[in-house]
């Protein structure tokens, strides 16, 4: 079996404190957690510039933004490839928490 690309999510650098301390990661997307959308939004390396600038483009907050870069292998809830509209652009969405162990690596964004 063909090992995934690793996953892309951006958020700030509060929440994956919080997250660590916690041992999961579970905030879906700029203002909603997993509870309310029902997964978690992450995006391709391809796809993250373009997301960034929609959901962070007028970020003016106290905190730094962060990358968190995911190994899919190492997720225990269901990744899915979903398009928002039929035959549209599918994007990576993880149905549970994200283990903190499989985020391998968190980069700053600028």
């Amino acid at each position: 079996m063909p090992k995934l690309p690793h996953i892309v999510h951006l958020t700030e650098r509060s929440l994956w404190d919080e997250a660590r301390e916690r041992g999961t990661y579970e905030v879906s997307t700029r203002g909603r957690t997993l509870q309310q959308e029902g997964f978690i939004h992450f995006s391709t390396r391809d796809q993250l510039p373009r997301i960034g600038a929609l959901l962070y483009g007028d970020y003016d907050g106290p905190d730094d933004l962060v990358v968190l870069v995911v190994d899919p292998a190492l997720l225990h809830a269901p990744l899915k490839y979903e398009a928002m509209e039929p035959g549209g652009e599918e994007f990576p969405h993880v149905y549970g928490p994200v283990p903190v162990d499989a985020v391998v690596d968190v980069e700053p964004w600028n």
